[in-house]
């Protein structure tokens, strides 16, 4: 997959789906248009309802089963790209953190990133 530099928005999410899909507590997800993104070879799929019913979208590595992207039905023009499949140690952090109801209590995250109790 390529993608352009900077990414619309990063966001880490502690919801539970999302603890459970990565095997941490939370994920890392940095958002670009589709159109400006470059997806290539095959991808397993997984669909599932988010806590508030909105449908989800992941796609995994049939090789390694790591999660390389999802789609939002409630965004289809984005398309979220789990920054550990980037793999750039230098990738700028989070400016929102969601679904913070559920994050683990020992997680601090930039004093700067915005704060959602819940998420979408």
């Amino acid at each position: 997959m390529q993608v352009p530099g900077r990414p619309l928005i990063t966001i880490a999410c502690h919801c539970i789906d999302c603890q459970r899909r990565t095997g941490a507590p939370f994920g890392v997800l940095a958002y670009y248009r589709g159109d400006q993104i470059n997806i290539e070879g095959e991808a397993k799929r997984y669909n599932r309802s988010s806590a508030i019913g909105n449908v989800v979208e992941t796609f995994f590595c049939p090789e390694c089963g790591s999660t390389v992207y999802l789609k939002l039905a409630k965004q289809p023009s984005l398309v979220g790209v789990a920054v550990g499949a980037i793999a750039d140690p230098t990738f700028a952090a989070p400016k929102w953190s969601v679904w913070e109801q559920s994050k683990h209590h020992w997680i601090e995250l930039p004093g700067n990133v915005q704060r959602f109790p819940q998420g979408d």
